[in-house]
């Protein structure tokens, strides 16, 4: 390739990334219509259960090897943290809230910890016991995955 097809490769090159890098503002999404949060959206965010019950804030996210959220990682007020399946969370980023239908008496019987004994979160005991306290399985999860999936196609 000479020195002209190369500039010329380059200058096309470099205005397809431009123009494919921006979005104007036309092509914003609504806020009602978006269906993706930022981290920032989800971390910090006041968690309640039924009853207007505050437990606590999100404090971090954990995501599967493929990018999804699994997982909000709440601390409550005793500096203890919660895993709640993000399947099990209704997410208001404009309120910054999250609503998980859970009553106050089985939210006491979900296992707590410290940032010093994380568990481990992809082991099947651990998916299967943290989603049955929220009244959900991993199926229903790989259920709403594949629906999703299809959907996309």
């Amino acid at each position: 390739m000479n020195r002209r097809e190369l500039l010329s490769s380059a200058a096309a090159g470099a205005t397809l990334l431009a123009t494919a890098g921006y979005i104007s503002a036309e092509d914003k999404v609504s806020d009602e219509s978006r269906p993706h949060f930022r981290a920032k959206e989800i971390l910090g965010a006041s968690v309640q259960i039924k009853g207007d019950t505050a437990v606590g804030t999100v404090d971090d996210i954990v995501l599967d090897i493929d990018g999804n959220v699994d997982y909000l990682i709440v601390l409550n007020a005793d500096k203890k943290l919660v895993t709640i399946p993000w399947d099990a969370a209704q997410f208001n980023p404009r309120e910054k809230l999250a609503v998980v239908n859970i009553t106050p008496e089985k939210y006491r019987q979900v296992p707590v910890y410290t940032p010093d004994q994380y568990p481990v979160f992809s082991t099947p005991t651990y998916l299967t016991r943290t989603y049955q306290y929220f009244g959900l399985t991993p199926a229903q999860q790989r259920r709403a995955i594949r629906r999703a999936e299809r959907n996309l196609r």
